[in-house]
């Protein structure tokens, strides 16, 4: 069974804001999203985490812990660091799609071109194999439970071609379409529209701002020779069509010690880490991907301009 907290005193719930984010394993709530998980718990939004998998392919970068192989022991630690990044983060919401071990982590493989991509053979319980209609009706029940204004998920691509991330972004845009047909599977709840979804990116500036800190630093690119004026790779998207970027700003700490939890994932003192971290004034950046426009070009605020009710 999955982690079900009670509808009731979640925690200070004190604004109608609900939002609720679709991420493929655990850490990567973390990763792309851990500053703005903590600050809309921390300003009394209703958030509530769909992680899709529970990592059981992970790559297992620290000795003390070689033992835990691909399987079941590695996803039950996994789902325990996800224990740990939750209460850093503020966040008390968080089940998997379908109950813990339904869909299973895919794994990948490298593409020619330095993304990832599918392997060649997946398990028949990896969620790269999931029926799509059957898991995204596993998404509308909490859709329609939870209720939320605001859905994000990932791009077309999963940002960089992993399967379990473009599995997600389809699971939460069907399920996003299905949730709000009125008499479609009573069964599930009573319809809800999401107002918005959006899709998690990285922003040009942002990503300008690492790469000439890594030059500084004498710390070998990780994206190939990227020009920021050029065609960018599909997890960069030109800052002025970000539509949303959340400064992690103040809650920078909140996002290192959630980070610091997925510790069989994360080496804060790895270059790449210290490149996604120690630069203080980047930010989690989104593309509006369906609903209402946002009031301006360029905001840090998911709900900016929406009407909302109880």
């Amino acid at each position: 069974m999955s982690k079900t907290v009670p509808r009731a005193g979640l925690y200070a719930v004190t604004d109608h804001r609900r939002l609720l984010l679709v991420h493929a394993h655990p850490d990567d709530e973390s990763s792309s999203t851990g500053a703005t998980i903590a600050r809309y718990c921390a300003e009394g939004a209703q958030v509530t985490l769909v992680t899709c998998t529970l990592g059981e392919e992970g790559e297992v970068i620290r000795e003390d812990l070689s033992h835990l192989t691909a399987g079941a022991g590695l996803a039950s630690h996994r789902l325990d660091e996800l224990h740990a990044a939750a209460a850093v983060l503020g966040l008390t919401d968080y089940v998997r799609l379908g109950g813990d071990g339904r869909y299973h982590d895919s794994g990948m493989a490298h593409a020619e071109d330095g993304t990832a991509t599918a392997r060649d053979e997946t398990t028949d319980t990896a969620f790269w194999n999931a029926d799509l209609l059957e898991a995204a009706l596993s998404l509308v029940s909490v859709l329609r439970d939870r209720r939320p204004q605001v859905v994000v998920s990932y791009d077309p691509f999963g940002m960089y071609g992993h399967p379990d991330h473009v599995m997600a972004h389809r699971v939460m845009t069907y399920a996003c379409v299905l949730s709000g047909v009125r008499g479609y599977r009573p069964e599930l709840g009573s319809p809800w529209t999401v107002s918005r979804t959006f899709w998690v990116t990285n922003g040009s500036a942002d990503m300008a701002a690492m790469m000439e800190v890594a030059k500084a630093a004498g710390i070998e690119q990780f994206w190939g020779e990227i020009d920021p004026d050029g065609p960018l790779p599909p997890m960069i998207t030109r800052s002025e069509d970000v539509d949303v970027r959340v400064p992690v700003g103040q809650y920078r700490a909140n996002k290192l010690a959630a980070l610091r939890a997925h510790h069989s994932q994360v080496d804060l003192e790895d270059p790449f880490w210290k490149l996604m971290t120690d630069i203080e004034t980047l930010g989690e950046s989104f593309r509006l991907a369906t609903g209402v426009p946002l009031p301006s070009m360029s905001s840090t605020d998911l709900f900016a301009g929406l009407e909302l009710e109880p």
